[in-house]
């Protein structure tokens, strides 16, 4: 059975993005995702982000203020955790390893960084920072459970229309899957940061990136505002 194409006035994100995206709304595997989500709900699961916030990095971070992408990958799968930007976490939820290494590099990198006692990044991506993950929905506790099911096509949309339409966007690319998801961006009109994911699985191979004050110099350089990273 065909399913219909999706109305986008019934998708709910900041209409600069909407219509950056207009297309995507009408492909097919957009109509296929949408109705996978139907299916999960209608058996039962519990999937995060919650409705309304799966499209917040979109909402936090207009398409006209992109400034700087950062990629990652799932959500967060435990219980009040995911909240739509990546790496990000509610204020009152316990900062996850990954963000605590970000943490540690910026206090290395960035003088007078105090790190925080949250994980809630919301100052990042209202300054132009757009936390992106390369899906954006995930089963409770089943880490991936969304992969494959279309988000990917859409977030390669999203990067190919940051792509073509904007110039001096800085990526920060960390580790070999974001590394592979950016192979798309073109080097000559953009800045790509790579590192290491600053997972704990990868050891301290992140730490001395020096991500945030090369980010700084390039927006700088462009007479374009920093970022105040300290959140």
């Amino acid at each position: 059975m065909q399913v219909p194409p999706v109305n986008p006035e019934n998708i709910k994100m900041e209409s600069s993005w909407k219509n950056a995206l207009l297309d995507e709304f009408s492909q097919p595997y957009f109509s296929a995702l949408r109705e996978f989500l139907k299916q999960e709900k209608e058996t039962g699961k519990t999937i995060y982000p919650p409705n309304n916030l799966i499209f917040h990095a979109f909402d936090k971070t207009p398409f006209e203020a992109v400034k700087v992408v950062i990629i990652g990958q799932d959500p967060y799968h435990g219980i009040g955790q995911a909240h739509g930007l990546s790496f990000s976490v509610p204020n009152g939820i316990s900062v996850p390893p990954s963000l605590k290494n970000i943490y540690k590099e910026l206090a290395q990198d960035i003088r007078g960084f105090v790190v925080p006692k949250h994980g809630n990044l919301e100052k990042w991506a209202e300054q132009g920072v757009l936390l992106l993950n390369a899906t954006l929905t995930v089963r409770v506790s089943e880490a991936g459970s969304h992969q494959k099911k279309g988000w990917e096509q859409f977030t390669d949309a999203v990067i190919r229309v940051l792509n073509e339409q904007k110039t001096g966007v800085i990526f920060l690319l960390w580790g070999k899957y974001a590394q592979d998801k950016g192979k798309i961006i073109d080097p000559q009109k953009h800045h790509i940061l790579k590192a290491a994911h600053p997972s704990p699985l990868a050891g301290n191979a992140f730490s001395g990136c020096k991500h945030f004050s090369q980010t700084n110099e390039i927006l700088l350089s462009a007479d374009k505002t920093p970022i105040e990273w300290q959140v």
